[in-house]
């Protein structure tokens, strides 16, 4: 029996982790899927081949564990499930590449700029895209450089899921927000809030981990829902090219799925801009028939099932790119449609406790 091992980290907790192993779910032949989580309570552990407790991904033996398990369990590939736990993974790269393990993430280099969303601004508008103008915030004076509202506030390193968005639309929220961001981080970003809420895109990028483009995907998010957004407040700047509402979405996307050349084509430059090597996802929102990109993700997306239901199946791309050696058709077809999400029930079986 070919051995099909893989190790998923971050399982629980509804985010990206949970999303590789649906995904996995999905493809044609199957894994066996080595999941790990930091709680025994966690959601995605009932869903696993091999259910495992593992410590916190700051933990100094983090690292050792993960590779104990890969060794146990004969694991082939990882997929980094968080954004702390792809830092850490992506730092001991060499360390799972000695012990015959497939790093399923992108470069050091691409993770460096994505995480950070200063550089992030400063790599797109340095290369001749035009991401909504932006401001770091090192200090409360800094606030009074900031030349537009509305804007929106976030930390200046990734948080994951919007968390810490806000939108300030007078001088007196941009203060308030700002000050409390700067208590809880050395910085934050302030960016200019652009176009429409109905206009807002997250899109996928896909290389292998040599930099081969195979393809890309878009979600025209409905961010409306209140299943799908941060904050969603009255428009009060007087300004109608915002809408009525000014909204920042959240981790959880729902909507329209396809090619969307519109947005696609540009991120696809941003990709080979960056020398991308592996999977990539961008937000952005479409602006007078313009691309304008406010994050990039170095990893796989909160919509990664939504992608692998369409027939787009980004960890089984490449795992059978670089474990398996089947090399996929550039630019595929997969299917459009609209995709919506909801909530579900999971009692935990005591009998499937971590081992």
């Amino acid at each position: 029996m070919i051995n099909r091992t893989v190790l998923v980290t971050g399982v629980g907790g509804g985010g990206i982790g949970e999303q590789l192993v649906k995904a996995l779910r999905l493809a044609k032949q199957s894994y066996r899927i080595v999941g790990v989580d930091t709680t025994p309570r966690s959601l995605g552990l009932q869903e696993v081949d091999v259910p495992l407790i593992v410590p916190m991904a700051t933990a100094p033996e983090y690292v050792d564990t993960i590779l104990g398990a890969c060794r146990r369990h004969e694991v082939r590939a990882v997929y980094p499930g968080s954004e702390p736990e792809l830092v850490v993974l992506a730092a001991a790269r060499a360390r799972l590449s000695e012990a015959g393990l497939a790093l399923l993430a992108n470069s050091d280099a691409v993770i460096a700029i994505g995480l950070d969303k200063a550089r992030t601004a400063q790599f797109l508008a340095s290369h001749g895209f035009r991401p909504p103008r932006s401001v770091v915030i090192s200090r409360a004076s800094d606030l009074d450089d900031v030349p537009f509202l509305p804007a929106i506030l976030k930390p200046n390193r990734s948080g994951g899921g919007s968390a810490n968005v806000f939108v300030a639309q007078t001088e007196p929220e941009l203060r308030l927000f700002g000050a409390y961001l700067l208590g809880i981080s050395a910085s934050c970003l302030a960016q200019e809030y652009v176009g429409l809420a109905a206009d807002e895109y997250t899109v996928g990028v896909l290389s292998d981990l040599e930099g081969g483009f195979i393809n890309s995907i878009a979600v025209r998010r409905n961010i409306l829902s209140s299943f799908s957004n941060r904050a969603k407040v009255p428009n009060r700047t007087g300004n109608p090219a915002f809408g009525e509402l000014l909204v920042v979405s959240n981790g959880i996307s729902q909507g329209e799925i396809g090619p969307f050349p519109e947005v696609t084509g540009t991120c696809e430059r941003i990709a080979a801009a960056l020398g991308s090597r592996g999977p990539l996802n961008l937000q952005c929102r479409l602006v007078d028939g313009e691309a304008r990109i406010f994050e990039i993700n170095p990893r796989f997306s909160g919509t990664t099932s939504l992608r692998a239901l369409v027939g787009f199946n980004e960890p089984d791309l490449l795992y059978r790119r670089h474990i398996e050696g089947d090399i996929p058709s550039t630019r595929f077809a997969y299917r459009s449609g609209y995709i919506a999400r909801g909530l579900r029930e999971v009692l935990i079986d005591p009998k499937r406790a971590p081992a």
